[in-house]
């Protein structure tokens, strides 16, 4: 098996050093640069080489001095000149001067750790001093003429920053480069052979912009990889810290509708901030961690940095603390947004510990308003959402576009992202973005869309292998590494491997999309013998459903929809494949990859909630077609059949069943029930009957090991930028690991069922699929040789594999 197979470490760590053009590192051990490093340069070196000071012309304010100064090889202290004269013990070399108190043990320590680990730095800080503050309110700058008919604004701006610095233009992509880059960077997926062939095909000069406005109304799609972007930004998932221990609350369905429905961007904000109900309420509750904690962990603080962090780029954990070491923010200030959201009088701590003295709500930037500190919580927190999106803001709209940009073009305007205080390479470019936004009233897709049919988007990418030392220079888009959520959806795609469900919480509908229902629900409610005569079932029972169904033939297409009042899991042919806890939000699942020829079964296991005896009852429809035409319905009434011994199967299988079944109950549907069937349930069979349900993306699914390796975070944190960096974990896991060998295992026996009339058939569709364009002669004639004489799953197996390590499907060129 392909999983099982010697690797060769070597080549395997060999290959991703120098295809993917990224080091591979080591994941060094944590470093604090405001609250570890700083204290000790401060004390031993700033006098001499900080600030307007730079004896034996050495300089430290800013990472980039060091780095020219020639005194520090990153990455390695052994070789790094500073460390040799910080650890020196001969009088007239060592530093700092013999006449001043020595570096101790454990700060050389820390210096050298620092040195290992990259020299980290927080970007914008400088022992100088500040010298640069942005702009508050929005600007509009006057666009320079265009070069070339290039009338795009971006192309405008950009091509005058090029002009002034003697930069030459990068070249244009083609057209199967643009296809596969707009296609990943707008809906997260790669475009379909046949997509591609007639996007080649096309000879319109407005191809582009129509098929980036094809991306952009794909909602689902659209909603689909963008969640990935805002589930980072606010840090919402569906699995992990604080959701066992009830102390974290999800806002995956408010936030995929608000992506489906393109809500405006200030309105989204300030559904956040000030909550209109529970379902977007997560966003601000933070995690409630258990057990004591630091003043720094509290809900109020979480709130103060949440906010700062996700909407305008300020990273406030430091003034947390205390004043901030890196930038202009004071504790006071940290607190005062915090006790905004505080509805308890808010003691201010420094270094966890209690000044005696109140925070006072309050906001960030006064010159716009402020919140009146006498008013209740939900009213103060409006006045927040409304001064954080107000149009005088330029603060909250540079700071999305700024994001914006990064995830298209690889750096951002400002950078790091959560360093907005920081210099923009181009502040005409930042400004016109963020007008554009406001504008277009807050519409993300209008500000995507601006990007992506610029020739600036629409160039070559540099593969830009180390970080720049020096001020950041743009010369054209940058190649940037697949998400955790792309490779998946990749892998996916061309396999067939996907899950069949979803963990995320979500209706994954539009309304107005979703086909109309052909004709009524036909299944009834039932329950066990607990509920005949109008008896209400324990609360708690649990009870396993059964029915027994053959089939035929094979199944073309074909769905069910099941709501359960409180709890069920489906089980088809003895594989766990849905549940859902929500009876006022009916389940819906394609089944026609679930079923076979001859003898299938169905059984669902449902539980009664509640303290005390109250109703319940299951609800189950399935329609299939059948490839001869023919039609199947399955639906829950007397045949079916209940057992009051539930079984205990192994994760995702089920169990033995052992007892007497019995005659299932038909019980009258509460009127409630019966609403909610007629207003989703009828709609969602339709879609999952009709074969057009959107194949389930990694977006929707919780973490794993394999999307963790991959640099999917964990999401207690606010994560805004990802790691750039390939590691050696995740070269093991994609040359070796049990997830990705089953989704190849998979797409090989699918691919190897088809009828290729020629084996370069198939190898051009993989070609044309995983990399965006067709295979050269020599590629097909590698590829013969590499799959041998007979066409077999293994060998197929590992031609697939090769395909998917090359650099050019792990990178967006």
């Amino acid at each position: 098996m392909f999983a099982s197979r010697p690797i060769p470490w070597g080549l395997v760590l060999l290959f991703f050093a120098v295809a993917v053009g990224t080091p591979i590192r080591a994941l060094a051990q944590g470093i604090d640069f405001a609250h570890e490093i700083v204290p000790i340069l401060r004390q031993h070196c700033v006098g001499c080489h900080g600030g307007r000071e730079a004896k034996g012309s050495f300089s430290i304010n800013t990472r980039e001095l060091i780095v020219q100064s020639g005194y520090v090889e990153v990455g390695q202290p052994s070789e790094s000149h500073l460390i040799d004269l910080i650890l020196s013990e001969d009088a007239d070399a060592q530093m700092p001067p013999a006449d001043n108190p020595r570096v101790s043990v454990a700060e050389r320590e820390t210096l050298q750790r620092w040195v290992a680990a990259g020299l980290p730095w927080e970007a914008g800080f400088s022992f100088a001093g500040a010298t640069y503050e942005p702009p508050l309110l929005p600007r509009r700058p006057e666009l320079p003429p265009a070069v070339e008919g290039r009338e795009n604004p971006v192309d405008r701006i950009v091509d005058a920053y090029f002009q002034e610095r003697g930069i030459e233009r990068p070249a244009g992509l083609d057209d199967a480069a643009f296809l596969r880059r707009v296609s990943l960077d707008l809906v997260g997926l790669l475009p379909e052979p046949e997509t591609l062939r007639a996007f080649l095909a096309d000879t319109s000069p407005d191809k582009r912009e129509r098929m980036i406005d094809h991306l952009l109304g794909d909602s689902i799609g659209y909603a689909d990889h963008w969640l990935t972007f805002f589930n980072d930004l606010l840090r919402n998932d569906y699995s992990g810290t604080g959701f066992i221990t009830g102390g974290r609350s999800q806002i995956s369905g408010w936030l995929y509708e608000a992506l489906v429905t393109n809500q405006p961007f200030d309105e989204l904000a300030r559904d956040l901030i000030a909550p209109p109900t529970a379902a977007s309420r997560g966003y601000i509750d933070g995690i409630r961690w258990r057990g004591e904690v630091s003043a720094g962990q509290t809900v109020e603080i979480q709130f103060a940095q949440s906010v700062a962090q996700s909407f305008l780029g300020i990273n406030l954990k430091c003034a947390s603390c205390h004043d901030s070491f890196i930038d202009r923010w004071t504790l006071d200030e940290a607190f005062g947004l915090a006790a905004v959201y505080s509805e308890r009088p808010l003691e201010i701590h420094r270094c966890d510990k209690p000044i005696g003295k109140q925070a006072q709500a309050a906001w960030l930037f006064p010159e716009l308003g402020q919140v009146d500190p006498a008013a209740v919580r939900d009213e103060r927190l409006r006045q927040l959402a409304g001064l954080l999106t107000h149009p005088d803001n330029g603060r909250f709209s540079r700071t999305i576009v700024n994001r914006l940009w990064y995830r298209l073009m690889g750096h951002g305007v400002v950078h790091p992202l959560d360093a907005m205080q920081s210099e923009p390479w181009n502040t005409d470019l930042l400004d016109f973005l963020a007008a554009y936004l406001t504008e277009h009233d807050y519409d993300l897709k209008a500000v995507l869309r601006l990007i992506v049919t610029s020739h600036s988007y629409q160039s070559q990418s540099l593969v830009e292998e180390s970080e720049p030392v020096g001020d950041y220079v743009f010369r054209g888009p940058l190649a940037r590494r697949l998400t955790a959520e792309q490779f998946m959806d990749a892998v996916w795609q061309v396999t067939g491997a996907g899950p069949l469900t979803m963990d995320a919480p979500i209706i994954r509908a539009v309304l107005n999309e979703v086909p109309a229902a052909d004709r009524p629900l036909t299944a009834e409610w039932i329950w066990g013998d607990s509920a005949a005569d109008g008896q209400h079932p324990e609360a708690g029972e649990t009870l396993a459903f059964r029915k027994v169904f053959e089939l035929d033939g094979p199944v073309a297409r074909g769905g069910a929809v099941i709501s359960c009042d409180n709890v069920f899991r489906l089980y088809v042919n003895g594989r766990e494949v849905i549940g859902g806890d929500d009876w006022e939000q009916p389940q819906a699942i394609a089944l026609h990859p679930l079923l076979r020829k001859g003898k299938n079964e169905f059984v669902i296991i449902g539980s009664n909630g509640g303290k005390n005896p109250n109703p319940a009852g299951l609800f189950c429809e399935a329609r299939l077609v059948m490839e001869s035409g023919a039609e199947v319905l399955i639906a829950t009434d007397s045949s079916w059949e209940f057992n009051p011994r539930v079984p205990n199967g192994r994760e995702g299988r089920l169990g033995p069943i052992p007892g007497p079944w019995k005659p299932a109950v038909v019980i009258p549907g509460l009127e409630v029930w019966q609403h909610a069937i007629e207003t989703h349930a009828a709609p969602r069979l339709a879609q999952a009957t009709s074969g057009n349900v959107p194949m389930v993306r990694a977006s929707l699914m919780k973490n794993d090991f394999f999307m963790k390796s991959l640099g999917r975070p964990l999401r207690d944190q606010i994560v805004s930028m990802r790691p750039a960096d390939w590691t050696t974990l995740e070269a093991i896991d994609l040359s070796n690991g049990e997830t990705l060998a089953m989704a190849l295992r998979r797409g090989a026996q699918r691919l190897i069922d088809r009828d290729w009339p020629q084996r370069a058939d198939l190898v051009q569709h993989v070609f044309q699929f995983v990399l965006g364009r067709s295979a050269e002669a020599g590629e097909l004639e590698a590829a013969d040789e590499f799959l041998g004489d007979q066409l077999t799953e293994q060998g197929l197996e590992d031609f697939l594999w090769a395909v998917f390590m090359t650099p050019e499907f792990l990178l967006i060129r």
